[in-house]
Formats: structure tokens, sequence, C-alpha cells
């Protein structure tokens, strides 16, 4: 059996080995613990969990887009920023419409991006990673 509780590692128990009355206990033990830490907010929840992605991926994703130029989408800096700008990709929601155009393919946007801006590998995957988890989120 597997007990889950946000925040907090999984553990996995034996139902063998605990009698009923000994995972209650460590139960109760649990949940006090978590009453005297106080409510966990969604935000920091998140957070924790995306912890491999830059505060500028984090910002974006957490935000409707609105009129956001290219450059503040992850992996895209200033210099690919205006590359992109030079063929017309001036805003974020651009590219967007490239991304949603490609069907969500994150294979098929990074070697578009590749191609279009001269991004290597990682910036373009970190943009598709970006686009793909706003998708996730507003649409």
């Amino acid at each position: 059996m597997r007990l889950v509780f946000p925040g907090f590692r999984i553990k996995r128990i034996s139902s063998e080995k605990n009698s009923p009355s000994r995972l209650l206990g460590g139960l109760r033990c649990l949940l006090s613990s978590a009453r005297e830490a106080g409510p966990v907010h969604l935000q920091q929840a998140q957070t924790s969990r995306m912890s491999n992605t830059s505060q500028k991926h984090r910002d974006f994703v957490g935000e409707p887009m609105g009129d956001k130029p290219v450059s503040a989408l992850a992996g895209i800096g200033e210099i690919l920023g205006k590359k992109l700008e030079h063929q017309g990709f001036d805003k974020a929601y651009v590219v967007l419409g490239q991304f949603l155009l490609l069907k969500k393919d994150g294979e098929m946007f990074t070697e578009w991006l590749k191609d279009a801006s001269g991004a290597n590998s990682r910036q373009a995957g970190l943009c598709a990673l970006c686009l793909k988890e706003w998708c996730d989120a507003f649409l």
C-alpha cells in the first residue's frame, strides 16, 4: 500500500509487517506534523516540483501570455529573439502559433526553431518545454 501526501515523501508500507493500529498511529503522527508545519501554498508546491526549470520558465508558465516579446520565452535570449523578430516572430504568441501548427510536437518544434533561429538543441528544447507547459496550464 502507498500513502501519498503532498509535500511528503512516498513511503511503501508492507501490510504484512505492520498492523492496522500501527499504520493509523503513524498516520496520526504524520498529520499532526503537517498541521504544525502550516498550509503549503500551491505556488510553493509547484516551484519545488519544477526545480529543474529556470525562473524565466516559471515566470512565463505562471501567467497568461498576453503581449510578451519572443525573448520572454525560456531558451530565447536577446540574440535569438532578434533573429526570430527579423523573420516575423516578434511576440511569444506568434511562436506559440507555430508550436500549435506543429500539433504541439516538441521534436518537430525544436527542429523548426533550430532552423529558423540557429538555436542549439538545449535552447530549442527549453522553449518547447516552456510552450508545452504553458499550453497544459492555459489551453
